[in-house]
This record gives C-alpha cells, structure tokens and sequence, in this order.
C-alpha cells in the first residue's frame, strides 16, 4: 500500500456517495476540513448523472445504498474508464467483497466505524496513487477495448504490429524491452487489447515508484495487521489481474528477494499474501517491460537468470525513433490534432523547415519527446506556423544532427552510454533535473533515481526544480 507522509498528502476533488444524509455530510465535513473540494451524492444513479459533466480524483462510496448498491456502481464507474479512484465504504467488511470490488476497480475499502484520520489517510492515498500511475495513460486497472493507436507505416512499425498480433492472442508471457519514451506501455496495452482476455483487466505496476516492502504488498497482497500502517486486509496487483494481464513496467527495478516470489508466480500461479500462509492463486498472464540490458544485469548479479529465462519466453522489442523516421511527419500531425482537442483551438502547424528539424534530430528521449515538443509548441502557438529557430532551443544540442558511427566511442556499454547521455543533457539545462527530465522525455523521479545510481547528492551536482 502507498503510504504518503502526513504533509505531503495531495488534495483534489473528492466525491462523497451515501444514501444516509448525516453519514455523507459527516464525510463530507472531513474531507473538506482536509483540503478537498468536496461533492456529494446520494444515489447510484445521481453519480452517474453527475458524472456526465464532472471529473473527480477519488470516490468515496457506501457498499449498502438502495436501488444500486455501492459494488454495482463501482462497476459503472470502472466501465467508463474516467479515471477516478473509488474508495468502499462498508460496515459488511470480508476479504471477499474486498475482492470482488477491487476486481471492478476499486482502489481500497475502509470499515465501520472508522476514525477521522483513517478516512483522510486513505482518500489521500486513492490521490496519491492515481496520479503516479498516470490515470490519463495506463491506469491501474484497466479492462480490454479498442486496439490502441499506434502511429506510423514505416516497415519498421509494420513489422511491429505484425509481431504484436503473433503474440497477442497466445497465453505466453512477454519481455517488452526499448529505450525510455518508445512507447512499451502502448505495445503491452495492444498486446492485451488483442488477446483473450480482452475482457478482464490490465492492471500496471511502475516498479520504480515503490519501496520493497510497498512493492510486496502491492504484487500480492497483505492481511490486517502484517506492517505497521496496514489496519485491514488488501489484495494486491495479481489478484486484480485475475483471468487479466499485468504489467510490470521496468521490472528490473524489482530486488532480488521479491524477484524469487516473482518467479514463483510464473512457475506455479499461486503466491500468499503478505502476513498469511493461505496459498492464493491467480490466473494472470505477465507482461514486462525494461529500458535497460537484462542480460548484462543478470551477468552482474542484479538480476536472477531464472526469472530472466520466465520473463523472456517472447522477447520483443521497440525500436528508437530515429530507427523510423520517416514517422515522424505522422507522429507530429496526431499530436498537433490531440493538443488542438485537448485546448479546443485549431492545431497548430511547422514551417516545412521546422518539421525538417524535427525529422533529422536524434530524439534521445524518443516518442515521449516528440509529444513533450509538439504539446509545448502547442500551447505557446500564436497562431503562425511555428519556425525551426522557435524549436531548436527545446532540442537538446539545438537540434544538429547526430554524430556518425564514427564518432560514438567503441566499447562502451548501453548502460554507459546511458550515463553519458543523462550528465551531458544534465550539465546542458544547468544542473536542473525538471528540465533534463523533460529533455530526455522521462520521469523526474526515474532522473532521480539514475542519478542517486551515478552517486549524485540530492543538492551538489544537480537542484530540484524551484
């Protein structure tokens, strides 16, 4: 379970459902007393109505409402993938409701009677944990649907789509490897989208963002009272991803005794929840993905060569956006489009040297840069086709072309590289790791944790963003 320290909670709209109007107001006055925006409900159907035309960061609902119940109206909410988190509220408590409305989405549950800070705490997690999953690309549990979009008709995205459609009707497990901002999440989201169990969810794990312990419970699952903070049972990742797929984004971040319990899952599909020897079993095919030589890892001890061999049963990987230019001019106009809706303004448009720039540049932060680039341009557009000199101070290097064969040092291993890349691009922005990270098309807190690889202090070579 995430736990987010006290003063660090993040606030948001929360929306309070409760057909018992002192129970709802009471929630209501302490979550408001909290710092959320706070609406109420006292119906299913009202929800749902309202819905139509407002967003919320969580819900907080009642299990037993009539008409529809707190469960059914969970499976609304997850039926239309709006993003929101959904907290359960119930004086029925069991493991089993807990699963049957985690299954549909719900993020987690809290029991009657419960105090004032436990209701806080637990909103403020529901926030917490939809905005580090990034709700508005994966999401945490998301059901099967359309194909997702992949852009370009390069051969080499042709051979991609041929090889996604080999794969994803088969049961086999997937290692989906590719440099940051190539789109991996969206090659797993058609796997899935693709398969069988289209109908069930693809629940995602950003392996990065968590603690070992917090990774533990999340995979699998604990029991009341199994950590300190853990005050009722939850189901974790597998138990969510039931007859469904789950994503392991950058599995190379998960530690070696976990990597073990991992393992166990891919050979036996059972596991035990965190605090209980009951043996559970989850019918769940993996997807995983990693940025980095898993190999070379697992030659340096990082990385069981077991696991490696159960992870990589369908290799697959996503190719660089210089390796298919000629996307490019493609990539631009879906963006330009989606940046217009989103903005509700015409899209915006490059001088025909401005999208040659784009063309030529190396792209070391590959399609999630390109998307950064074309978003910025949007927003800062005033109206005239957006020149190459405008674009070329975003680019790393000004955008000149990249070196030749030639001139990369022979030798060096992608890791290294890596490395070379992150501390030129972040000796480029001055030190200041918002805009390498945005540079370089990825996280700041995966910057961060490159950097603490590298031995950089938190306050000497690089400074937060002010």
């Amino acid at each position: 379970m995430k736990a987010t320290p006290p003063h660090a909670t993040p606030t948001g709209r929360v929306l309070v459902v409760d057909d018992h109007r002192q129970a709802r107001e009471s929630m209501a006055d302490v979550l408001g007393c909290a710092g959320h925006e706070v609406a109420c409900c006292s119906s299913g159907s009202e929800v749902l109505q309202v819905l139509d035309r407002e967003t919320f960061d969580c819900i907080v609902t009642d299990l037993k409402m009539p008409g529809m119940s707190g469960l059914e109206l969970i499976v609304q909410i997850e039926q239309r993938r709006i993003g929101s988190q959904v907290v359960m509220v119930t004086a029925h408590a069991s493991v089993s409701t807990a699963v049957e409305a985690m299954r549909h989405g719900a993020f987690d549950y809290i029991e009657k009677p419960f105090d004032v800070d436990q209701l806080e705490r637990l909103v403020g997690r529901a926030i917490h944990h939809g905005r580090l999953l990034g709700q508005d690309r994966c999401g945490s549990a998301q059901s099967g649907g359309e194909m997702p979009t992949m852009i370009g008709t390069s051969p080499t995205m042709q051979a991609l789509r041929s090889r996604i459609a080999q794969i994803a009707p088969t049961p086999e497990t997937v290692l989906i490897t590719g440099e940051s901002g190539t789109g991996k999440e969206l090659v797993a989201q058609a796997i899935h989208a693709g398969s069988p169990r289209r109908d069930a969810p693809l629940v995602s794990l950003n392996c990065p963002a968590l603690s070992a312990q917090l990774m533990e419970s999340e995979l699998f699952g604990h029991e009341r009272g199994a950590f300190t903070g853990a005050d009722h049972a939850r189901i974790g990742r597998f138990e969510m991803a039931n007859r469904g797929s789950i994503l392991l984004d950058e599995v190379t971040e998960i530690d070696l005794p976990l990597q073990a319990k991992l393992l166990r899952v891919l050979q036996e599909k059972t596991f035990e929840r965190v605090g209980s020897s009951e043996t559970v079993r989850a019918d769940v095919r993996v997807l995983a993905t990693t940025n980095r030589d898993l190999q070379a890892a697992v030659a340096e001890g990082r990385f069981r060569e077991d696991l490696y061999y159960r992870l990589a049963v369908v290799p697959l990987h996503v190719p660089p956006l210089r390796d298919r230019r000629d996307d490019i001019p493609q990539l631009i106009e879906h963006f330009f489009q989606r940046c217009a809706a989103r903005l509700e303004r015409a899209p915006c448009t490059l001088e025909t040297a401005a999208e040659q720039l784009l063309v030529d540049y190396d792209w070391p932060g590959n399609v999630r840069e390109l998307e950064n680039i074309v978003t910025r341009a949007s927003v800062l557009n005033d109206g005239r086709p957006v020149a190459a000199d405008e674009l070329r101070r975003w680019l790393i290097g000004g955008g000149e072309p990249a070196a030749g064969p030639g001139d990369v040092p022979v030798g060096l291993s992608l890791e290294e590289m890596e490395r070379k890349l992150i501390e030129a691009t972040l000796e480029h922005c001055g030190g200041h790791r918002a805009k390498t990270a945005e540079a370089l098309g990825i996280g700041l807190r995966t910057l961060t944790g490159k950097l603490r690889q590298y031995g950089y202090a938190p306050r000497e070579k690089c400074r937060r963003a002010a």
